[in-house]
């Protein structure tokens, strides 16, 4: 059962989805922001948010399509677990380059904007009533 992306066939649906799209990324930059800010002690901004977290989906999914079509012809069903970790490590790698930053830091900040988005989903959910997008399946 793999992910199905359903794209609008109109063109007022797709500038629907489109600016849907921009909100999201713009919302989860937040707390990639407010993890950078922390762990680089101030000197990160919003604009490095934007492009790690914009970088690191493309990458990603660069990565995991990549490895996955060309190794699972050799590799079979294991491509898959080896495209997700690759695939995990060069978004980590745009984080690090990002917010010019070593490992550790980046593995912190991914660590601390899921803390924090984790905390803004349940206090938008608590408060306003509109939780964010189903991040965490628990």
């Amino acid at each position: 059962m793999g992910m199905q992306l359903n794209f609008p066939s109109d063109p007022g649906s797709l500038i629907v989805y489109l600016i849907g799209l921009l909100i999201l990324w713009f919302v989860v930059s937040i707390p990639v922001y407010f993890a950078g800010k922390l762990v680089k002690g101030g000197g990160a901004s919003f604009g490095n948010a934007l492009g790690a977290t914009l970088g690191g989906v493309v990458v990603y999914s660069i990565i995991v399509f990549a490895v996955g079509y060309f190794l699972g012809a050799v590799m079979g069903s294991g491509a898959g677990p080896l495209a997700l970790v690759l695939g995990l490590i060069a978004w980590l790698a745009v984080y690090r380059a990002a917010f010019r930053t070593g490992w550790l830091g980046a593995i912190g900040i991914v660590v601390l904007a899921w803390l924090i988005l984790l905390v803004l989903d349940f206090l938008a959910g608590s408060i306003f009533h509109v939780p964010f997008p189903d991040f965490f399946p628990f």
